[in-house]
């Protein structure tokens, strides 16, 4: 770091903070220097902020966003004040930086001038919100390609009849097309619900200042505020109903954590049906095959891991941890505001970092390159007794239990029992045990 931008707030920060050894996202820094850009236009338009300052303002926020400060936003992650480090932060750097390019010859204020007519209560959820949206338009792409791929596995093995599972024991057949449609219709869902969920990100409580009540602010300045931050971001944004409960509550965040908590829960169950439908590959289901992506064992010659699957797994426990973080969060907010916001950033950024390269990084590196163990399925459901369901309607529950209790007595398979007894015709056994018949309703 060369010469400090940053003033004594900074650095009483950085000494009353060194707790995670992360600093705060430089993307909440560039989204923050929108919002302070959006209000030193507002103070424009109203006349309270002369040209000279608004421009020098402007000009190093341009600088900033251009990355050419990055090493002068240090402060931790994790901090108490409610994110006033984050703030004051932003401040001083563009506040020294706009005096220096007045060549000193107007003094800029960090606060009576770049941060005029708004707090850090307003400021930062506002620089919050605009960073989530472009993560979130990211993580709806990546997820509307994983779709993609479990749709065109779900044709691709259209034809694959294998032995259905519930409680893990032996159940009616399927098709792994159709497992895989199901795993489709799991993300198109997910994607739904976060793309309704916009709605609510789109509201700010811009202008409401300390506690949304908008003390030395104006209706004109909420106005403009949002306009122009709408302006710069290229996001519909508008003010809360209800300022001072946008400002206090902070449940649209953890409905937003909530989601991606459920949209890696969905997949970490899809994992974990991958990864025992791949198991063996001699000795255990093997009814997929995996591409081969590292060696499985310093020991083990030959052994091959669902390394892929398992990194998701871990994924969804940290956005779990998260999801519970925001759940504190909320709950230990006080009367009008919630000073825990910080830590809430933090987790929730992360959350949507790993969501969105894991979902990309299950498809490209697993889901793509799947194929079917053809052999293995049908050899299990040469095997499988739970085809005696499809004998109800012919038989009776009474007679088909009977004759599964036999076929396994004599080690053989249920047609082979079925044609021992003669209950039914090869014409008959054949029809009721086609892939058509087994896998969907009846006409």
């Amino acid at each position: 770091m060369g010469k400090k931008y940053f003033g004594k707030e900074t650095s009483k920060a950085i000494e009353n903070f060194g707790l995670s050894g992360v600093p705060v996202d430089l993307s909440l820094i560039r989204s923050l220097v929108l919002v302070k850009i959006a209000l030193a236009d507002a103070n424009l338009e109203l006349g309270r902020l002369d040209k000279k300052r608004h421009s020098a303002i402007v000009s190093a926020a341009g600088e900033v966003l251009a990355g050419k400060f990055d090493d002068q936003f240090p402060t931790d992650a994790i901090q108490g004040g409610a994110g006033t480090s984050i703030n004051m932060n932003v401040n001083e750097v563009l506040a020294a930086r706009a005096a220096e390019l007045l060549k000193n010859r107007l003094p800029v204020h960090p606060l009576d001038h770049v941060n005029m007519g708004h707090s850090t209560n307003d400021a930062v959820p506002a620089a919050f919100r605009i960073t989530l949206a472009p993560l979130l338009d990211k993580l709806l792409l990546e997820l509307a390609a994983l779709e993609k791929s479990f749709r065109k596995k779900s044709r691709e093995f259209t034809a694959v009849l294998k032995v259905g599972r519930t409680h893990l024991q032996d159940a009616v057949p399927i098709t792994l097309g159709q497992e895989f449609g199901a795993y489709a219709a799991l993300v198109s869902r997910d994607r739904q619900r976060l793309r309704e969920f916009k709605k609510y990100l789109y509201q700010t409580n811009l202008g409401g200042t300390a506690i949304g009540t908008g003390l030395n602010s104006s209706r004109q300045f909420i106005k403009l505020a949002n306009r122009n931050l709408s302006r710069l971001s290229r996001l519909p944004l508008r003010p809360a109903p209800n300022l001072i409960d946008n400002t206090q509550n902070l449940d649209t965040f953890l409905h937003l954590a909530a989601l991606l908590q459920v949209s890696a829960a969905g997949l970490h169950k899809v994992v974990n049906d991958l990864r025992l439908m791949a198991s063996g590959p001699r000795v255990g289901l093997s009814e997929i095959i995996l591409p081969e992506r590292q060696i499985g064992s310093s020991i083990m010659p030959g052994k091959i891991n669902p390394v892929i699957l398992e990194s998701f797994n871990q994924i969804f426990f940290v956005i779990s941890g998260n999801a519970e973080v925001a759940s504190l969060v909320i709950q230990n907010g006080q009367f009008e505001l919630n000073v825990m916001l910080p830590v809430l950033i933090k987790s929730l950024l992360e959350s949507f970092t790993l969501l969105t390269a894991g979902v990309k990084n299950l498809r490209t590196k697993a889901v793509d390159g799947i194929k079917a163990d053809r052999k293995n399925c049908q050899k299990h459901l040469r095997e499988h007794l739970g085809k005696a369901t499809a004998l109800i309607s012919r038989l009776g529950y009474d007679q088909a239990a009977i004759l599964v209790k036999r076929a396994s007595k004599n080690g053989c398979s249920l047609e082979e029992e079925i044609t021992k007894s003669k209950l039914l015709s090869p014409r008959e056994l054949s029809e009721i045990f086609s892939p058509q018949n087994l896998t969907r309703p009846r006409k």
